[in-house]
This record gives C-alpha cells, sequence and structure tokens, in this order.
C-alpha cells in the first residue's frame, strides 16, 4: 500500500493568526488511515500538510509537477526513505514563470509550493479562465486548480446518487460548479475519470468542463471529488422528460451531442496529440443540457483511450461495461473485439442512435407529441437483465418502436434513416459519430438554423 505524505504551502495576502504543530506536521500523519491538515501561518505563507494512505493518489503528487503560465506552484518529491520531504523546501516561483520542475515517475513524499491569490485578476471568472485554457489546448480548465478551488467549495444541495457516490451543486465565489463525490471505495472510478478529463486537447463545448480533482479528509472520512461545470438543466434525461420540444430545439440537441462524440472520438496529430477515446457508457443519463439548449457529454468514468502509435486500448480485461439497456449486441453477446478499438466507438453509435430516438419522440409534429420513454420500455421490465437485453437486441434484433407521424414530417423522417443507421445490428453498418455530426449539419442548414 502507497502512503502519500504531502505538504502545501500557499501564500496569503493577510496572514492573521500562527498555529504550529511540527510534530504532527512530520509523524503522525503517516501513521494513520487519513489525513492531518495543518494550518500554519507565517511570514505571508500558509503550510498545510498531510497523508493519504489509498494506493495510487500518487497522482496528485505528479499531476502538480508542471507549471504553467497560468498557475504559479513550485511542488518537490522524493521517495526514498520515511519522511524524507522533511527537508524538502520548494520556493514560490515569479508569477506567470512558465518553467518545468523536475518529473519524478512514482513520488512517495511531497512538498508543494502555490500562490493562492494569482489564478484570476479581478473580476475574472471560472467561465474566463475556461475559455482561456480551452485556447491553450490543455484539458482541464485551470492547471492544477485543485487546491484553491476544492477548500474553497461551499455545498449547497445534493442533485444526484449512484453506485460511486453523489452529485453536489456547489458554490466557489459565488459561482455553481458541480462537484462528484466518490466513495473511498470507488478511488479507481475517481482516478479512472480524472485522467479522462486531464487528457490533453479534450476540452470542448460539448464536453463537460473540468475544473479540478481532488481529496478532502475530514476526521475518519476520506472524500475524492471530481469538480466540473454546473448545468441547472440538468440530464438530457431530465429535460426530455418534461420539455417538449421543436425542430429546432431537437436539432440543437442532437447536433451537440453528436459533436461532443465526435471530437471524444477524434484522435488529434500536432504538437501536442489527443488520443481517440471511447464513452463505453453513452445514454440520456450522461448527457447535460446547457442553459442555451445545447448539451455536452458527461460521466467519462468508463471511458477507455487508443493512441495509434501504440496500437493498445487501456481497457481492463472485463467486457460487459455500461449500461445494459443501452448496451450494444456485439457487447450483449460479448463478441466485441477488444483489440480492435473501432469496436468499441461503433458501440457508443449503438447507443447514441437510442438516444436520438429519445430525443425525437419528444419533438412535436401534427400538434402531438410522444411522452417520453426509455428505449425499449415497453418490451423490458424497469431494470432489465442482461439476458433481457440479450433476448431482446441480439435474438430476435428487435429496435424502439418507430411512431408512424414520423414519416409524415420531413425532419423526423430524417432523424428516423439517421438512429436507424447507428443502432444497426451489424456494427460494420453503423454511422461514425463524424457521419451523424454532418448529416445533422445538413438537417440544421435546411431549417435555416445557425450553428
Amino acid at each position: 500500500m502507497i502512503r502519500t505524505i504531502f505538504i502545501r504551502v500557499d501564500r496569503v495576502l493577510s496572514p492573521q493568526k500562527v498555529m504550529r504543530n511540527e510534530q504532527r506536521r512530520f509523524s503522525l500523519g503517516c501513521r494513520r488511515s487519513f489525513c492531518f491538515p495543518d494550518n500554519i501561518h507565517s511570514g505571508g505563507h500558509t503550510i498545510a500538510s498531510g497523508c493519504l494512505r489509498f494506493e495510487g493518489l500518487d497522482i496528485q503528487c505528479q499531476d502538480m509537477l508542471i507549471i504553467h503560465e497560468r498557475r504559479t506552484l513550485s511542488i518537490a518529491c522524493c521517495r526514498d526513505k520515511d519522511f524524507c520531504n522533511e527537508n524538502l523546501h520548494p520556493a514560490l516561483p515569479p508569477l506567470r514563470n512558465s518553467a518545468s520542475v523536475p518529473h519524478s515517475t512514482r513520488p512517495h513524499y511531497c512538498i508543494g509550493v502555490e500562490q493562492d491569490e494569482t489564478y484570476f485578476t479581478p473580476g475574472e471568472t471560472l467561465k474566463d479562465s475556461t475559455q482561456w485554457s480551452q485556447s491553450t489546448g490543455s484539458g482541464s480548465s485551470f492547471p492544477m486548480v485543485e487546491i484553491t478551488i476544492a477548500r474553497q467549495i461551499e455545498m449547497v444541495k445534493q442533485t444526484d446518487k449512484g453506485r460511486y457516490g453523489e452529485v453536489w451543486m456547489g458554490k466557489w465565489r459565488e459561482e455553481k460548479v458541480a462537484v462528484k463525490v466518490f466513495f473511498a471505495t470507488e478511488e479507481a472510478s475517481w482516478l479512472k475519470e480524472t485522467e479522462i478529463y486531464e487528457t490533453v486537447l479534450l476540452r470542448h463545448e460539448n464536453i463537460l468542463g473540468f475544473i479540478a480533482a481532488d481529496i478532502k479528509c475530514t476526521g475518519t472520512l476520506t472524500e475524492l471529488y471530481l469538480i466540473t461545470d454546473y448545468h441547472e438543466h440538468g440530464s438530457l434525461y431530465d429535460y426530455l422528460t418534461s420539455t417538449p420540444l421543436d425542430p429546432k430545439a431537437m436539432l440543437n440537441l442532437a447536433y451537440s451531442s453528436a459533436s461532443g462524440l465526435c471530437h471524444l472520438h477524434m484522435e488529434i496529430f500536432g504538437t501536442q496529440v489527443k488520443p481517440a477515446i471511447a464513452h463505453r457508457d453513452l445514454k440520456s443519463k450522461n448527457i447535460l443540457v446547457k442553459k442555451d439548449g445545447t448539451c455536452c457529454i458527461a460521466d467519462l468514468g468508463l471511458a477507455v483511450k487508443w493512441f495509434s502509435d501504440k496500437n493498445g486500448v487501456d481497457a481492463a480485461p472485463k467486457k460487459l461495461v455500461g449500461t445494459k439497456r443501452y448496451m450494444a449486441p456485439e457487447v450483449l453477446d460479448k463478441r466485441l473485439n477488444r483489440n480492435h478499438f473501432q469496436s468499441y466507438l461503433m458501440a457508443d453509435m449503438y447507443s447514441f442512435g437510442l438516444i436520438l430516438w429519445e430525443v425525437a419522440r419528444r419533438c412535436v409534429s401534427e400538434g402531438i407529441v410522444d411522452k417520453y420513454q426509455l428505449p425499449y420500455h415497453d418490451l423490458l421490465p424497469t431494470n432489465p437483465s442482461c439476458k433481457d437485453m440479450w433476448e431482446i437486441v441480439c435474438r430476435k434484433k428487435l429496435r424502439p418502436a418507430l411512431p408512424s407521424r414520423w414519416r409524415s414530417d420531413e425532419c423526423l423522417r430524417q432523424m428516423e434513416k439517421l438512429m436507424t443507421e447507428c443502432w444497426a445490428h451489424d456494427p460494420a453498418s453503423r454511422l461514425t459519430a463524424l457521419q451523424v455530426k454532418k448529416t445533422l449539419a445538413k438537417m440544421m442548414e435546411s431549417q435555416d438554423i445557425t450553428i
């Protein structure tokens, strides 16, 4: 079990009190199963230290080793002996310094120094910094902004709960953020999703904006935070349940979702390389609706990456992952080729076809709109088993029913054609995300909708 002791030093503008506990700072921290945050205000700096026992949390130390012009941070790490960080003394770098500190592949103990009040200029918001980060091509919104934002978040209300933990709406400096709180037992999921969100060049307007990942320790409780943009409309599932659509709203939802998926699937080459990424759990509950009526892809915890130069997929041996109702036929009957990355992308496209069906049902035509329903609602129980799904999708090769009214509406008729080409039984016959995006763009153009 890897145990990581950490020390953070922050520059503060108005230090008001001094608290010292040197014994706890360097000795007790690594004897316990949770961290001990200390606050030592002295000389305009705040020092915090503690210990984390969970294996894999070295990622926090590794991730903070890059100094970005946007982030004045210095960190030093060591792993050669117990309490080796007692003699580490990193110095605060000059503001806007873009130099890098040495990289340690597997640090055990670390001490970090950061400047707390330099992330945002007066009047600057999370959105401003997100747009800046997007122009640089970085993965996260703020390079290693975790320490500053995470400990200042006020948790306002719980919005969801799942197998991994809970989702909260929080506030940071009066701005709303979403906080996904993982149970300590779900550390692997937290690490995986953090890794995906920090992928170079991942940031896109139709992929949920990542802000930070952090660990919060309070007493005997360790919480793993994933902090992202907050979208008050909630998931596409929630939105469709309560909101009927006109053709413009339908196409906006569909096109923006396809655009996000297309970016996720795409491998980008250049001075930096973005790997192709397959989602593996696409469903309407994992797509969020923004204020402007467009969507962003979220919940990347099961995603897998592929680098063409390595010709490998970073997927675990377990094949059956995702939500059963949205699983592609080749996933259900366990014939998905795990060595061929296109197989994962085509499984995503099957799921996306079902999402298009959900969206199209809520579009009004001839004064009629269908009540929101999940795919296969009339063929399956509320919580179908893999056997139930296999029987319907693989053996009988059934798909969701297509309302007859769609055939008398040109826009819905084209949507019908699009979804059926996405959920084809043969993966090789399905459309790619790029093809779907281009088709939807043409449909929007024909409706005089500006993209």
